[in-house]
This record gives C-alpha cells, structure tokens and sequence, in this order.
C-alpha cells in the first residue's frame, strides 16, 4: 500500500529526543508540509529551514518544480539508499530498475532513521520507531557486493543495508559507531573500482587537515581485504542522542536535484555573505575549500557535497566532506559548480584567483592562498601517503593525474 501521508519528527537544539514538527501529504505530484499545532505551541518551536518553512498554521506546498521542500529532501536517500530500499520492497535484480518506481513519500518513510541532519520520517505522530539494524562491516560489505552484482540475498541482509540508506550518495555505505561513542559513516570500495577511491580520499581528506582547512575527522580501516573509510558524523554528539539540523547547498540556493548544474560559487557567497554567521571568514574558508578542490583533482564539488548548520535562526558551514580526487588522462576538466560570476569552472588555480572578489579577498590575497597550498601539498604528499597507506602503484595514479594535475596550474604563473 502506497502511504499518502508521513509525519516529520525532529531533534530540536539540544534535546535528547525528537518531536513531532508536523505532517507531509500527498498533494498532486507534490508533498505538503503542515506545521502541528503542538508544535507551534512550543516555546522552543523552530522552523525547520527559513526561507521554505516558516512557523506559521495551514499547508506549505514546495516552489513550482519541486517535489519536496529542499531542507527535508536533504534527508532522503539518493541513488544507493533507494536501490537498497527497492531490492528490499521488490527483490531480484534492481541494478536497472528506474529509481521513480517509487514515490518519494515511500522513500522517505523506508529508509533509515538515523539519516543526515536532524529530521526524520514516521508512519505515526505520538510513537517515534527506529529503523535501524546494526550489522558488522563484513556483514554490510558481502550484501552491498551481492546488491551491485544482482544476486540475491536475505531479508537479513536487506534490514542491515537499510541502516545506511538514508545518508546519500552512490556509493554503498553503512552507520556504524566506535567504541568511544561516536558515530560514524563507512564508506567502501567496490571490486568495480578502477581506482583506488578509498584510500585516494582517506589521503585527500588528511591532506585537507594538513592544509588547515575545517575537514570532517576521518581514519582508515579493512573489512573482507578491502578499504573501508570511517568518516566522523558532525551532525551527531558523542555519547548522546542529540542530533544537528543541516541543510545542503543545494536548499541553500533553492535548487532542485535536476537543476543542480546551475549551482555555483558565486551564488553561494551570496547567500553566505547574507545569512551566515561570520560572513567574511566563511567565505575565506569557502575560497580554500576551492582551491584544494581545483588543486587535487576533486570535481565531484556538486550542491550535495556543501552544507551549513542550521540553528532555528542562522546559518554555520560545516566542516568539509566528500573530497575525492579522481585522475585522468585528459587535459581540461571542469568543477562541478561555476566559480567565477561569469559561469567559468575550468579545474584551474588561476580561474580561482580570478574570482577572488567573490570570496573578499585581493588578487594578492588569493594568489598567496593558492601558493600556500600547492607548497604544503607538495610537502606533506608522501607523508600524507604513508599515513593512510598508499602503495606506490596507487601514488603513481594520483599524484600528477588528480592531485596537481598539469592543467590545474595551466595559466597560472609562479610569483
């Protein structure tokens, strides 16, 4: 049976258990979202994403185009979470299954519940039911290889995939916490792999630390002779059940997933410069965050891949995720968004220093920037690869194919 309706719960500032912020109805082709009346009744009732979903009674349908509210889309499950959920509800092989089979009303009420941010979504308004079974790495990394190769598996299996449905992205992935109580995303190789993605973006993201910039903490691990990256969750507490309220760039611009292309630096700025808690230095963290991009080969930089804090009031970028260096053999090559006004994303430093206005910052000021991190990158590779374990062959494949590839520094000259 298709549910036409589904209830939004959320984890306000600093409360250990979630409430009831209101309901989601089929409308159309379109989900509208009613704000509870017990909700707006509290004295700590915060809107869950300001301009989209102000407090205020009566039903709020999406802009035109729009399925979904972007901040509650952000807590959805993308192309693996819904192939994942597909398999569970349907079986057989689901690797050519068009992901629309099933509403998006559907995804959200069978995904996991301890997906990103601080909403969730439940078949009931007064009793708050988890979704999760906690499996180990080895029990998630054979029913993934069994999902991507079409082969069948148990219901057993499927309940352990579904706990890592709801985080997004592609790739297979599972929650997992350590010992110490954090909580963790784990993110897997593939055999398909024909390069090694683990362990290129366990060294971009140490790279990225090494560099300064605010990164997501991360550490390597191994489950049936494969890579496995542990990624810390900055949307959890350690030790508590609090959870942080975040939405994506992507909501931030109010963009719909298909429209994603026209997300860019620029426009991003804007809103930070606007809404964001100190403006000025976020934007000097943002222009760094684009250069390491440009400098290291990551391109996968979409709308998905930035996101900010969301407090009930004001907007915090969060620390840095997703920072995948992908080598090629090719010459150009473009960022996933646009980082000049003029729409330019070529994956080239000085395209960077040429947008400097953009992030308030000089020429100069960018160009030091610029060198900075090209000094450091250089410096701190082979202990950077050391430290997560890079073998030679994989160091040959990245160094000078994603991580300072020639064309990045195309243009730019040495001052």
């Amino acid at each position: 049976m298709i549910s036409e309706r589904a209830y939004v719960w959320t984890w306000l500032a600093g409360r250990e258990e979630p409430v009831v912020a209101g309901a989601l109805d089929v409308d159309g082709d379109q989900l509208r979202f009613v704000y509870g009346q017990s909700y707006l009744a509290r004295p700590d009732a915060a809107p869950l994403y300001l301009p989209e979903l102000p407090l205020e009674p009566g039903g709020q349908r999406p802009p035109a185009g729009h399925d979904v509210h972007g901040c509650l889309a952000d807590g959805a499950p993308d192309a693996w979470g819904r192939r994942v959920i597909l398999h569970r509800l349907h079986g057989g092989d689901t690797r050519h299954v068009d992901t629309r089979a099933l509403p998006t009303l559907t995804y959200l009420l069978e995904s996991g519940t301890d997906r990103i941010g601080a909403n969730d979504f439940q078949s009931s308004p007064e009793v708050y039911v988890p979704r999760e079974v906690e499996g180990t790495l080895e029990e998630v990394l054979h029913a993934a290889d069994r999902l991507q190769a079409g082969e069948p598996f148990t219901p057993e299996m499927d309940r352990v995939l579904n706990a890592g449905s709801s985080v997004g992205g592609a790739r297979p992935k599972a929650l997992v916490r350590a010992d110490d109580g954090r909580s963790l995303i784990a993110k897997f190789s593939t055999p398909t792999d024909h390069y090694p993605v683990v362990r290129s973006e366990a060294v971009a993201m140490e790279l990225a630390r090494r560099i300064g910039l605010d990164v997501a903490a991360t550490s390597t691990t191994s489950a049936l002779g494969r890579d496995v990256l542990l990624v810390e969750r900055f949307d959890r507490e350690p030790g508590s059940r609090r959870r942080h309220a975040l939405v994506s760039a992507l909501t931030l611009l109010g963009l719909h997933e298909l429209h994603a292309r026209y997300a860019t630096y620029p426009d991003l700025a804007d809103v930070i410069r606007h809404r964001f808690v100190a403006p000025e230095r976020t934007l000097h963290e943002l222009f760094r965050r684009v250069v390491f991009n440009v400098l290291t080969g990551n391109r996968d930089d979409h709308a998905r891949n930035h996101a900010a804090f969301w407090d009930g009031a004001a907007l915090q970028l969060t620390p840095a995720y997703d920072l995948c260096p992908q080598p090629r053999h090719t010459g150009e090559a473009t960022q996933a968004m646009a980082i000049t006004r003029d729409g330019r994303r070529d994956s080239r430093a000085q395209v960077c220093i040429e947008a400097a206005e953009v992030f308030l910052l000089t020429e100069r000021e960018a160009r030091e920037e610029v060198e900075r991190q090209l000094t450091l990158l250089h410096e701190q590779w082979a202990d950077a690869a050391d430290t997560v374990g890079l073998t030679a062959a994989d160091r040959q494949q990245l160094w000078g194919y994603a991580l300072v590839h020639p064309y990045a520094l195309e243009g730019y000259e040495h001052r």
